[in-house]
């Protein structure tokens, strides 16, 4: 298909073009985060299975997306987009704590949301693998952007004196495979740890990144 459809202009049951296009958007988005995250999968779901999931056409779809790709790349950026709110809300309470308890604040943050529904695992750590080169290349671009953010925490902590200057991207990369391996895992059920646990593993690690070996605040995260 060349291009989406377009759409009607307009009110129409007192709502505007825009408002509507943004309802149908939703309710595709609502009932893919469904048959994605907890159904069949992206790769078994249609054009056709996901319109009547949503209440929807399929001319309705393809007014607002040409593929599914098109739909799993939106939920996707959704998904993470989500955590990254929950992330930054509590990062901003969190400036004057200590590094230990604010780390621990800010995984708590970004944990509690990825693991609230089990959807949003399946669509961020499984269905959006291997299923093209553009589909790799976001999910990279958007792992690269929770390094960049991470990144930024370690920089003010170095600023703030609670940790040496160096480089610390390579490191911080690695931190983060490390995240999204245990969190895929523990919402699995292979690992034996309640949630809080996994956090405080992950701080761990952190610390043992940006401290020095004998710094106490490593045990005692």
């Amino acid at each position: 298909m060349a291009g989406r459809i377009k759409a009607p202009t307009g009110r129409y049951g007192g709502k505007s073009a825009e408002e509507r296009q943004a309802e149908r958007r939703r309710r595709f988005l609502d009932a893919a985060l469904q048959m994605f995250g907890d159904g069949p999968g992206y790769r078994s779901t249609t054009v056709a299975a996901l319109s009547e999931a949503a209440g929807l056409s399929t001319r309705q779809f393809y007014e607002e997306f040409r593929t599914l790709e098109d739909v799993l790349a939106a939920l996707h950026l959704q998904v993470n987009g989500w955590a990254q709110e929950a992330v930054l809300a509590v990062a901003a309470d969190a400036t004057d704590l200590p590094l230990a308890e604010r780390a621990t604040a800010i995984f708590r943050a970004y944990a509690a949301n990825v693991t609230s529904d089990p959807r949003r695992i399946r669509i961020t750590f499984v269905e959006i693998v291997g299923v093209s080169a553009r589909m790799e290349q976001q999910r990279l671009a958007r792992r690269a952007q929770w390094i960049d953010l991470v990144c930024a925490e370690v920089a003010a902590a170095v600023a703030r004196g609670e940790a040496a200057p160096r480089d610390y991207r390579l490191a911080v990369t690695a931190f983060i495979g490390s995240v999204n391996g245990l969190l895929h895992d523990w919402s699995a059920g292979w690992v034996d740890a309640t949630l809080d646990e996994v956090v405080d593993e992950l701080v761990r690690l952190l610390l043992g990144i940006i401290l020095q070996p004998s710094d106490p605040r490593i045990a005692g995260a």
